[in-house]
């Protein structure tokens, strides 16, 4: 049995809910995979120096923990795993920087197995990908404009909150709610 699981390829899976990283191991194990699960940085970090993956799906929210942390450290120990940051929480400003950092994808949840395993495997660009006639609703854009000044300061929230010259707890409160849908 070890040896056929050393055989097939190896996703590691990591997100703080238990029950997502349940669900996910067992649907890609019944479709041929091997799989490894961590709940934060660490457990992934030591999960993949015992075995580098070929596959990893990351929550971009990790616990407090951020994923990006994450895909740019797993990239570093092989710049061959392909990463798939998974999140409820999308913004251009995060999905730009998984990009940077050596994701190959950038997913928005509710995702399935599939369509996980669609963006581990894709390698070029969809030039034929819908595009919209409405521009961002003014409660999304300013959304992404949270995200990206967050970002610009390394996911220090006091830091973001001065720039953008709000109240720490005020900002902590706008992104603590699921992104507005367009």
């Amino acid at each position: 049995m070890n040896y056929i699981q050393d055989t097939l390829p190896s996703v590691l899976i990591v997100d703080d809910d238990v029950v997502f990283c349940e669900v996910l191991a067992d649907a890609l194990a019944d479709r041929g995979y091997a799989t490894s699960v961590a709940h934060n940085i660490d457990e992934a970090l030591l999960a993949a120096e015992r075995q580098e993956p070929e596959f990893a799906v990351i929550d971009l929210r990790i616990g407090q923990e951020s994923g990006l942390v994450l895909v740019e450290k797993l990239h570093a120990m092989d710049e061959n795993t392909r990463i798939v940051i998974l999140t409820g929480y999308a913004s251009i400003a995060t999905a730009v920087e998984a990009i940077k950092l050596g994701a190959v994808h950038y997913l928005a949840k509710p995702a399935d197995a599939d369509e996980i395993l669609l963006s581990l495997h894709k390698v070029a660009g969809d030039a034929g990908v819908v595009l919209t006639d409405s521009p961002l609703t003014v409660r999304r854009l300013e959304w992404e404009h949270l995200q990206k000044v967050l970002t610009d300061c390394e996911g220090n929230i006091s830091a973001a909150a001065r720039r953008l010259r709000m109240h720490r707890r005020t900002l902590q409160r706008k992104l603590a709610k699921k992104p507005v849908k367009d």
